[in-house]
């Protein structure tokens, strides 16, 4: 097995491994995410567990771990579903009470799992507030349901916060559904019979108006219509509608001349039309379904052949909606430790890529002002007459070019550890260093929201698995930095990426194209668009029912857009790999202490609009 560095490993495999057992599903893929707890289809999503391994880090899984896998082990989807009530109470209710039964059937076939699940319910309540709650007005209804139910079937007291909720609303639910509270234990084990009982309750608390249909009434009534309906098909005039329908519609005095005329020739005709995409000028036949609505525009810009399964899940998310400012703060405290060693060797690179990118600017000085710069090649003035005034001159206001630049990172699973820190430190000094020089920086990184596929795979799986999907992986875009931003207040962010389980797949072309559009709409006259990522695209889910290079064809169909429209200089840092394959002008680091060496030439001279000048230092054989 190959050794880590990270002392959390061991326990997350452990538990993993005793998940799946738990969970009775070998195929049952574990991970550690910022997302929230839960499962999605054979996907499994834990909080994440620090190097720290905290106390209450280890508890809140191992509670998380327990009961999602004790829901997937007893729970049916389709009998819950079909009980389900409509309305938002009474289906919060009815949840809540189902989790509980899992639980509870737990913690009677499992004991050890009541006190971690005990460990998830206290850290879940005290995030709630509800230690805090005083009045029942103020607490939930349904979480203190669910409460009361496990206590009830379990015999076993609640941690402080959440017994509080359950009290206060105790003596309410008991009398209002005392009838049903009795029949607890003996239905527990079977989720259709606690299902009617959870209705009866929902009824007894005041909200059957939001049960809708009894589903076993409404089950008796499709068998009745299924059995008229067997008789309506053997009618012939049911049988007949149709063709007469159809008998119809060939004699229609609506249809063109061509077809009333010659039908071979009608024929024709509509075939040209449609080669012509002209088939919406048809006039239909009354009583006919309106024809098929235009194709939608294509995903891609650079290639119109590239297919995603689903975008419904994909998401565009501000580094500090992933996590609270706290955790965002000790985050960046972390990435500072990586900075302290190199503390001195990123001042200078700063203060050379600053002079570099300065020696750039067109500047113009005013001379012979009574203020300023002193003219020290006038001095000789003074001495020839020392009547002679001082000269002193002053530096024009100058910008650099009005330019705006996008720094994309790779926040790939590839990247943990060393190259991300190196990534996030490349990041850091370009984008103060940029700031000093007057140029806006955009801090953007791109990773996928769940391991080997999320909800998009999950949709082609029950979607009976079409062949060549395309992309079936749920993206995640961040913005770490906005442009028009300060860095001050941006500099927590880029700590985000030393989060556990934020980094996963990495689907290249899409966010290149994402920064692209977002660098479009800009007003600077230059714009300069630099991605940071260590190879190759890589999503296992998307590559296992895809041609092999499917997502490696269009980052490079992308390049060639971005190069082709020329609106948007494109340039690459390849941590540890050579990127060159893929971007024409590019650098490879393989460790922070180069960024202060020899590194500092070449990251200059990807901004040189000289493209002999970047060719002379980078060691390039053409000129842009």
């Amino acid at each position: 097995m190959a050794q880590t560095d990270n002392p959390a490993d061991p326990f997350k495999k452990a538990l993993a491994e005793a998940t799946k057992v738990m969970a009775d599903d070998p195929e049952l893929t574990v991970s550690y995410t910022v997302d929230p707890s839960g499962v999605s289809g054979d996907a499994m999503r834990l909080p994440q567990v620090s190097r720290r391994m905290t106390r209450d880090e280890v508890l809140l899984a191992r509670g998380t771990a327990d009961a999602l896998a004790l829901k997937h082990k007893y729970h049916d989807a389709t009998t819950h579903s079909r009980y389900a009530p409509p309305g938002d109470m009474a289906r919060d209710l009815y949840e809540a009470m189902e989790t509980a039964r899992c639980e509870a059937m737990g913690a009677r076939d499992m004991p050890g799992t009541a006190g971690n699940i005990d460990a998830k319910i206290s850290a879940d309540a005290l995030k709630r507030g509800f230690d805090q709650i005083t009045k029942a007005s103020d607490a939930p209804l349904p979480a203190a349901a669910g409460y009361l139910i496990r206590h009830l079937a379990t015999g076993r007291d609640l941690p402080p916060a959440a017994g509080n909720v359950m009290q206060l609303w105790r003596d309410f639910i008991e009398d209002q559904a005392s009838d049903q509270l009795g029949d607890l234990q003996t239905i527990l084990s079977d989720q259709g019979q606690f299902a009617k009982f959870a209705r009866r309750m929902i009824n007894d608390l005041g909200y059957g108006d939001q049960l809708g249909e009894d589903p076993d009434d409404l089950e008796d009534e499709s068998e009745e219509q299924a059995e008229d309906s067997e008789d309506d098909q053997e009618d012939p005039d049911s049988t007949g509608q149709d063709d007469d329908q159809d008998d119809q519609t060939e004699a229609s005095p609506e249809q063109s001349q061509e077809e009333q005329q010659d039908p071979s020739q009608a024929q024709v005709t509509m075939d040209d039309m449609s080669d012509m995409e002209q088939g919406e000028e048809t006039e239909l036949p009354e009583g006919e379904a309106p024809m098929e609505p235009p194709a939608p525009a294509p995903v891609s810009e650079a290639d119109p052949q590239y297919v995603v399964f689903s975008s419904e899940n994909d998401e565009e998310i501000a580094a500090e909606d992933l996590a609270d400012a706290a955790e965002l703060e000790r985050l960046r405290a972390y990435l500072d430790q990586q900075l302290e060693p190199l503390k001195g060797a990123v001042s200078r690179l700063a203060n050379k890529l600053q002079r570099r990118l300065q020696a750039q600017q067109n500047r113009s000085w005013e001379f012979d002002r009574e203020e300023g710069i002193l003219d020290a090649g006038r001095l000789a003035r003074v001495v020839a007459n020392p009547t002679t005034p001082l000269s002193f001159k002053v530096e024009k206001d100058t910008e650099f070019r009005d330019t705006v630049v996008t720094l994309l990172l790779d926040n790939s699973g590839s990247m943990r550890g060393r190259p991300i820190s190196i990534a996030a430190i490349c990041a850091d000094v370009l984008a103060r260093t940029l700031e000093r020089c007057s140029v806006k920086v955009e801090i953007l990184g791109f990773t996928t929201r769940a391991w080997k596929g999320g909800l998009s795979r999950e949709q082609w799986l029950n979607e009976g698995r079409t062949q060549q999907p395309g992309r079936l992986n749920d993206l995640r875009h961040i913005v770490y930095k906005r442009a028009d931003a300060p860095w001050r207040r941006a500099r927590p962010n880029l700590g985000l990426m030393m989060k556990e389980g934020l980094l996963k797949e990495n689907i290249d072309g899409e966010a290149l194209e994402w920064a692209h559009k977002r660098m479009i709409g800009r007003p600077e006259a230059r714009k300069i668009l630099m991605v940071i990522s260590d190879g190759a695209p890589v999503d296992d889910s998307t590559l296992s029912v895809n041609p092999a290079n499917f997502l490696e064809k269009h980052l490079r169909d992308v390049i060639a857009m971005v190069e082709r429209k020329r609106a948007v200089e494109l340039l690459a840092i390849g941590i540890g790999h050579d990127v060159t394959r893929y971007y024409d002008r590019a650098v490879t680091i393989t460790d922070v202490e180069q960024l202060a060496g020899a590194m500092t030439e070449q990251l200059a001279a990807l901004f040189d609009t000289d493209p002999r000048a970047r060719a002379r230092v980078m060691g390039m054989r053409k000129a842009g």
